[in-house]
């Protein structure tokens, strides 16, 4: 395994080299990278950025927003938090087994104490019944990233404050707010480890993964970014994670609204319907899918907005693709007049 250690506290910066590392280079074993940044939201691939913020809060306290390739939902991050991502081939792991591809990660936590750690449904780590890990999964060109969260000292009265979460996400899960169901992972460590820097943690964790001792028992395992690596990686900024549009897009009024959280994520589609026919479409929400879920709107639009006109572009189309684990019957019910 090799390992890259993220010098930037921008997550705009760490997303785009994540990006370029998977897209432009090879390892021949799997990669792991480490990121830390100061204050930032991170929405989903497929989220309206606009209704997951309290924009008003984040404005006034100077929270980066980005938007990230990967599906999943929105999640606040500061400067008590530790960023990882696993890259690896893609023939190796099966789309959606976070369970797998994070066990690495869920062993080394154990190794420093904090035995309760456990994958829990789709896509985070608990401990003690309450998530302090959230993880996202995105695949290209035969390659797989699978980054997550890792909140050790995070503000978590922030984190409540700046994101919006629906209604219907937090009574599926049977508690009552966000604040009740997150925590930080630090207290659930050994003592020696629950005083540390997020720096101090992503290095003992490091050193957990490679079961090492010290840092230059692993340093020929190490990749450093070179001036040619970075110059590509500015471009990947300017074009996706400072772009407005790529943030915060476009979208013209929709007619139709439907929404509806499932197990395996929420889906909130919405349709323009022009004279009984479908003229744009959005599929909103917090589901992950190998493929982007543009390809399925746009087969939708001059279609009839009716049932048969709808099954008809569902059962030609692998939904699986877009919507993993999700019931193409259930999609197609949510969506139909």
């Amino acid at each position: 395994m090799y390992y890259v250690v993220m010098k930037s506290n921008d997550i705009r910066d760490n997303l785009a080299t994540e990006q370029y590392l998977m897209n432009y280079k090879e390892f021949s074993e799997p990669l792991v990278l480490f990121y830390i940044e100061g204050p930032c939201i991170i929405v989903g691939r497929n989220q309206n950025t606009i209704e997951e913020l309290n924009n008003e809060y984040v404005r006034e306290h100077n929270i980066t927003v980005t938007r990230r390739l990967s599906g999943g939902g929105a999640v606040y991050q500061d400067l008590g938090n530790l960023c990882f991502s696993f890259v690896v081939d893609a023939a190796d792991e099966k789309f959606g087994d976070f369970a797998k591809i994070v066990q690495p990660m869920v062993e080394a936590l154990h190794k420093l104490g904090a035995q309760g750690a456990a994958v829990s449904g789709r896509n985070d780590i608990l401990v003690d019944g309450k998530k302090f890990s959230g993880n996202a999964m995105y695949t290209k060109n035969g390659k797989t990233f699978s980054h997550g969260t890792l909140s050790y000292d995070v503000d978590l009265d922030v984190l409540t404050k700046a994101l919006h979460v629906n209604k219907d996400k937090i009574e599926s899960k049977g508690i009552k707010s966000i604040r009740s169901r997150v925590t930080n992972i630090r207290p659930y460590l050994a003592k020696q480890y629950q005083h540390l820097t997020t720096e101090q943690f992503r290095d003992v964790l490091l050193l957990s993964l490679f079961d090492a001792h010290d840092l230059d028992e692993i340093k020929d395992h190490e990749y450093q970014i070179t001036a040619q690596d970075q110059t590509k990686i500015d471009e990947i900024k300017e074009q996706y994670y400072y772009n407005w549009d790529w943030v915060y897009g476009k979208s013209p009024e929709f007619t139709v609204k439907k929404r509806k959280h499932f197990d395996m994520g929420t889906i909130d589609a919405r349709f323009q319907v022009q004279h009984g026919k479908i003229s744009a479409a959005r599929f909103y929400g917090d589901f992950f899918g190998p493929q982007d879920v543009s390809e399925l709107e746009q087969k939708l639009i001059g279609i009839n907005y009716d049932y048969d006109s709808l099954k008809a572009v569902f059962e030609n189309s692998d939904l699986s693709n877009y919507f993993t684990g999700i019931n193409p019957a259930d999609i197609l019910q949510l969506v139909q007049p």
